[in-house]
């Protein structure tokens, strides 16, 4: 999900933050030791990333831009390799690291930064690396939070940032006599229920997404203290994760604060339907919503708010369980072993992560910067974004395990699995406990190969 408006043509991009340098480690011979352009002409380099289904359009002018500033500045051209799903992400990366071929550098979601790493093809950044994309110190401390299994073995380099938060419709709260979200999920599920009614939701709920349904689940679990992944160990068939699925589904078929239409709902049609007014609160959204957001009906009458931190049936964070506001999300940049152009790799990755371009991902999409001085800016010019901030210092890491990523693809498999059952009305127990066990063989799989 990326998003705010386009407010300029994007072939406008500055060029002054591509300062191309070389890199050590770089299977192609860098210009200088010491910095200067690469000299990349007659070479094409391929850069893979996820399609932007909500703004397609501004991803299509941007990725064009980018590629003519390269273009400019190496001579070397610049090939986008788009996935459409999370799976598509997790078979582009392993069957490219069995292969030894594929594309040179990945645009990869926080949470599949551990499945690259557990591959071993991808690039362990050094001093060199580091200085090669700028410095490791222009980054976000808190950017860095999965980038490796250590602060010294890391492969991701921060990209995007989009800690998770949920918005509220404050002129329906305002009717509803509520203030503001209650920070327990039964207080905010008993304010969904006063705020539904009248052909309107008290939630708007994505069951159909390709991600948002697993990081509720993953809240819940968290929450109640169940790690999911701990080592070698998986608890994805723990009575706390039968309850977080029970939960999350309730909230259709117990609660009765979602549209049932929302069975068949991705993240960008739950979006919509807060944007019109017909739901009063959107959970697992980011910055990236305020493109719509602000050229809806309710422009003006919304605001963020940190999702609750305390799970459902639970008045209180329970004994051993995390205040988890969101996971560590947004994007990681790795480069592969495998290529033949690292010196190249990064200079684009430097390019990414510049300051010029840091901005441009936050005006057109909403991503938030992961460069401390476009983020010092940010904090200080926009007051609207201070729950983001505050989730972002709240959020946690998924597991750092090469397991997670087919984990996180099962997770969404029950829901898909569930989709007929919630649309008549109920999931039962013994279908979600079958699934549940499929589960948690799946990623015991995955945990013995690592």
């Amino acid at each position: 999900m990326r998003g705010k408006r386009a407010v300029a043509a994007l072939a406008g991009l500055a060029l002054a933050g591509l300062a191309l340098t070389a890199c050590s480690s770089g299977n192609s011979p860098a210009s200088s030791s010491t910095g200067g352009a690469v000299d990349g002409k007659g070479k094409t380099i391929t850069i893979f990333t996820l399609a932007n289904t909500q703004y397609p359009q501004q991803q299509k002018q941007f990725d064009a831009s980018v590629a003519a500033a390269f273009k400019k500045q190496t001579g070397a051209t610049l090939v986008w390799d788009m996935g459409a799903s999370a799976n598509d992400e997790q078979t582009k990366i392993q069957t490219s690291a069995v292969s030894g071929q594929g594309p040179d550098v990945y645009d990869i979601g926080t949470t599949f930064t551990p499945t690259a790493y557990s591959t071993g093809d991808f690039v362990s950044m050094t001093t060199a690396d580091w200085n090669a994309v700028g410095g490791k110190s222009k980054f976000v401390p808190a950017s860095l939070g999965i980038s490796g299994p250590s602060s010294k073995d890391q492969i991701g380099i921060p990209y995007e940032s989009r800690p998770f938060v949920m918005a509220y419709n404050t002129k329906l709260f305002q009717q509803a006599g509520l203030t503001k979200p209650a920070t327990t999920w039964d207080g905010l599920i008993a304010q969904a229920k006063k705020l539904t009614g009248n052909g309107n939701y008290g939630m708007a709920v994505d069951y159909k997404d390709s991600f948002s349904p697993w990081k509720y689940v993953w809240m819940y679990d968290m929450q109640m203290g169940n790690p999911l992944i701990s080592g070698k160990k998986a608890t994805l068939d723990d009575a706390k994760t039968m309850k977080a699925y029970q939960d999350y589904f309730g909230l259709l078929t117990k609660d009765h604060v979602v549209d049932p239409a929302s069975v068949g709902w991705t993240s960008v049609q739950a979006l919509a339907a807060f944007a019109q007014g017909k739901a009063a609160m959107l959970n697992w959204t980011t910055a990236t919503a305020q493109n719509t957001l602000n050229a809806s009906p309710i422009k003006g009458d919304y605001k963020f708010a940190v999702m609750p931190t305390v799970p459902p049936g639970y008045s209180s964070l329970p004994s051993g369980g995390n205040a988890a506001a969101s996971i560590i999300s947004g994007d990681n940049l790795v480069v592969a072993k495998y290529s033949k152009n690292q010196a190249l790799d990064f200079a684009l990755v430097k390019y990414l992560t510049s300051d010029s371009v840091q901005q441009e991902l936050y005006s057109q999409f909403g991503n938030l910067p992961v460069t401390t001085s476009e983020s010092n800016k940010l904090e200080k010019n926009q007051a609207s974004l201070a729950p983001l901030l505050e989730a972002g210092a709240k959020s946690v890491t998924t597991p750092f395990s090469g397991a997670w990523g087919a984990t996180e693809v099962g997770m969404l498999n029950v829901v898909t699995q569930a989709i007929p059952s919630l649309n008549n009305g109920s999931v039962s127990d013994s279908q979600l406990k079958g699934w549940l066990t499929t589960l948690q063989n799946t990623a015991n799989q995955a945990l013995q190969s690592q």
